[in-house]
């Protein structure tokens, strides 16, 4: 698979004290509940105030959340859990975005951007949080889906502020948003599925998942560089979900892409795993801090547009077009 580590809330310890999620399908949705009830707003809670510090302006001044995870179901959603641990307005207006995968993570780019387009001076706060402990079991002849996902998916959380006229010497912005755009792949639907049992999250990953994704992603890809000046493949950065090793081979040889373009996806499953919709921001933040330790002249590797993907159940693509903001 090809990954070296990744970071996981599930431990001895946990398990210890809650046996039934060590189990193959003993009844635990209670137990596993729990745990990401703590973890997925613990870790988003973090990442968020990594963000807004960077960010440089007060948490009063967030109009909007947009969070995303496929960790946890809840009512009240977690998007007011971490607003009210961030201290944010309790006039914040919140989108929840649940069960979307892998995908998340693009998809609340995409609705930060709609927010802060047709919202004069807002600025969204989108988070991405995911905790496997949802579907973590012990392995099982009979679900061999389940040994892969075990092997592949790790936690994680990301956040990153968004909003339009930046304040110049204030603000300073890493991407611009040029378009965004999403694509189901035709005769996918059962690719990648999950269902919320008693014993918890039970998924699919069929191994077809590859090759599905290369039969539409020329078209795909086709329809984001026609809002990026029609720049050639390897004219572009590249931001995509490292969903798995095979994805991104078949990614590359379909694009033609020349090997270092999915570097930074490569690195990110390499020492994180699959952190689902958290996944393709880390990969975001690799490419920026990348070009700045390499003297590049703009946040995405010296090129002026790139393309941030993510892939997910449906199969869904989204995808957004991203301009490189220059470097001094």
């Amino acid at each position: 698979m090809q990954i070296d580590k990744r970071h996981m809330v599930v431990r001895r310890e946990l398990l210890e004290e809650n046996p039934s999620i060590a189990s193959y399908m003993d009844n635990s949705m209670n137990a596993r509940h729990q745990v990401v009830m703590e973890w997925v707003p613990k870790l988003a809670k973090e990442a968020a105030e990594k963000a807004i510090k960077e960010w440089g302006r007060s948490v009063s001044e967030i109009t909007h959340i947009v969070m995303a995870t496929t960790s946890v179901v809840n009512m009240p959603g977690v998007d007011l859990l971490v607003a009210k641990s961030l201290g944010l307005s309790p006039k914040v207006r919140r989108v929840m975005l649940y069960q979307t995968g892998c995908w998340g993570g693009a998809a609340a780019l995409r609705v930060a951007k709609d927010l802060a387009e047709n919202n004069k001076g807002a600025r969204v706060l989108i988070v991405c949080s995911e905790c496997t402990a949802i579907f973590f079991r012990a392995p099982s002849e009979e679900y061999l889906d389940g040994l892969v996902g075990q092997g592949l998916f790790g936690d994680g959380a990301a956040a990153v502020v968004v909003g339009s006229d930046p304040i110049p010497e204030v603000e300073h912005p890493l991407f611009e948003i040029q378009w965004s755009g999403e694509m189901v792949v035709p005769d996918s639907e059962t690719a990648i599925d999950g269902h919320l049992m008693e014993a918890g999250m039970y998924y699919h990953l069929r191994p077809e998942i590859p090759k599905l994704i290369s039969k539409s992603i020329e078209e795909f890809v086709g329809d984001a560089r026609a809002q990026a000046e029609n720049k050639e493949c390897n004219e572009l950065f590249w931001a995509v979900h490292p969903g798995g090793v095979a994805i991104l081979n078949q990614i590359e040889n379909q694009l033609a892409l020349v090997s270092e373009k999915l570097t930074a996806s490569r690195e990110i499953l390499r020492n994180y795993g699959n952190m689902a919709s958290a996944c393709v921001l880390f990969v975001l933040d690799q490419i920026r801090n990348k070009s700045i330790k390499a003297g590049a002249s703009t946040t995405g590797e010296g090129k002026e547009f790139g393309l941030l993907i993510g892939i997910g159940p449906g199969l869904t693509m989204e995808c957004c077009v991203l301009k490189s903001v220059a470097l001094n």
